[in-house]
């Protein structure tokens, strides 16, 4: 059997932090390949009897190297631990697993969150040499805390500036330079500071969001009728991700079937993204988004402000009282948790006017159920829909999907002889 590939990860510290299994490794070796900085940090004393192979940015370059060499014991360094944005994926999905033994050092990304002492087990993080900043930008837009792997290009500096131009300013930002040598610096500051300043090239940048502080929009050249991306709605922190996906709020509209005069209830319509949509389709009707909760209805409230829906008027107040005064509706949309989507739905269905339709978007299958009884049991003609949506993410050269939670849709549509389903 073939010798096997030790890809052995060296920190910033050198040989002085391997370990034992390590350093064996590079001294048995008979060929050690890496780029320029790490073949040039490894003192001429060890292991004198390898064969040194620089190699460059191409991953053919590094496969035919690898290939060439398959009876020799052969050592590939990398920085940090080669599993954690590395290119153990890309060698194992070429040449298999069984080639391989990993011997990881601790992540430079892993000593950052340990130096802000921040936990990162739920952080956005990336690597700017290998993801488009525009792209990442987005990534951070959203997210609590972030790491990044900077570039000499896309330095710290570049970062805070390109936040800062799309009115990112949530952030406290830390730059981590040289960890784990003797010329370490942390620094701290806000993104106009760090966008000011100059650090060395080995460095990593930490961003955590300020307490309490609401995601900016995106910026868009041009907003949609409707399926507007999530991040151009304001959304309220720490309940990120209860705004409707912009894929299931499309099926929702479509399900709804507006017209241009439609009057439409959206209830639990917390920042307001289906309200705001189904506004920019119902322009001449009214649309009235329910939100009880006083920090969303204020972001719906300004969210209708930037995207210009003179239709849509937010009411702040607890469904059913809240909408005792409104006109009947042509459609209903409800969204939410817990036993009272139910109530709720069976209230609201006293209002609602003949041939008009009510979409309901529940995540639990207890309520799916519970909602789908209350339609039956009011003579709604009943359908439902499953939605697995996967979102595509570019890692390396790869193109992976990213799950979002599934979520069901119950359709319900009164009869057009009915004078409301209540009675």
């Amino acid at each position: 059997m073939a010798p096997r590939i030790n890809i052995v990860g060296i920190g910033d510290d050198g040989l002085d932090g391997l370990t034992r299994q390590a350093r064996a490794a590079i001294e048995s070796a008979e060929i050690i390949a890496g780029n320029r900085s790490l073949l040039e940090g490894l003192p001429v004393d060890v292991a004198p009897q390898a064969e040194r192979v620089l190699i460059g940015a191409g991953l053919d370059e590094l496969l035919e190297t690898l290939a060439r060499n398959t009876e020799l014991r052969v050592v590939l360094l990398t920085g940090g631990d080669p599993l954690f944005y590395g290119i153990v994926r890309f060698l194992t999905e070429r040449l298999g697993k069984d080639r391989f033994e990993v011997i990881p050092h601790v992540s430079s990304m892993q000593l950052a969150f340990a130096r802000v002492k921040e936990s990162w087990d739920d952080a956005y993080l990336s690597n700017l040499a290998t993801q488009p900043l525009d792209r990442v930008v987005d990534g951070i837009r959203t997210a609590d805390r972030v790491g990044l792997f900077t570039t000499e290009s896309i330095s710290p500096a570049v970062i805070a500036a390109a936040l800062l131009d799309r009115r990112i300013d949530y952030f406290t930002a830390y730059v981590c330079e040289n960890l784990g040598t003797p010329d370490e610096t942390v620094t701290q500051g806000n993104l106009k500071m760090i966008a000011s300043q100059t650090f060395k090239p080995l460095n990593v940048m930490v961003l955590v969001r300020q307490v309490g502080r609401a995601d900016r929009p995106g910026d868009s050249p041009q907003s949609r009728l409707f399926g507007n991306p999530d991040d151009a709605f304001l959304q309220s922190r720490p309940k990120r991700g209860l705004l409707t996906p912009c894929e299931v709020r499309c099926i929702a509209l479509a399900e709804l079937d507006l017209t241009p005069t439609s009057v439409v209830w959206d209830v639990g319509a917390g920042s307001g993204s289906l309200a705001i949509e189904a506004a920019r389709i119902a322009s001449r009707g009214q649309v009235f988004g329910i939100e009880m909760d006083t920090e969303d209805y204020a972001l719906m409230v300004q969210n209708a402000s930037d995207f210009e829906c003179p239709s849509l008027v937010p009411i702040h107040g607890r469904a059913p009282e809240a909408w005792a005064d409104l006109p009947d509706p042509d459609a209903i949309f409800v969204g939410g948790t817990g036993r009272a989507v139910a109530e709720l739905v069976n209230q609201s269905l006293i209002r609602l006017r003949a041939g008009g339709r009510i979409v309901i978007n529940v995540s639990a299958p207890d309520n799916l159920v519970e909602v789908q009884r209350v339609l039956e049991d009011r003579g709604l003609r009943v359908d439902v829909r499953m939605i697995n949506i996967a979102r595509g993410q570019h890692q390396l050269d790869r193109l992976r999907f990213e799950s979002l939670n599934p979520t069901f849709l119950v359709m319900g549509i009164n009869p057009a002889d009915a004078r409301g389903v209540g009675g």
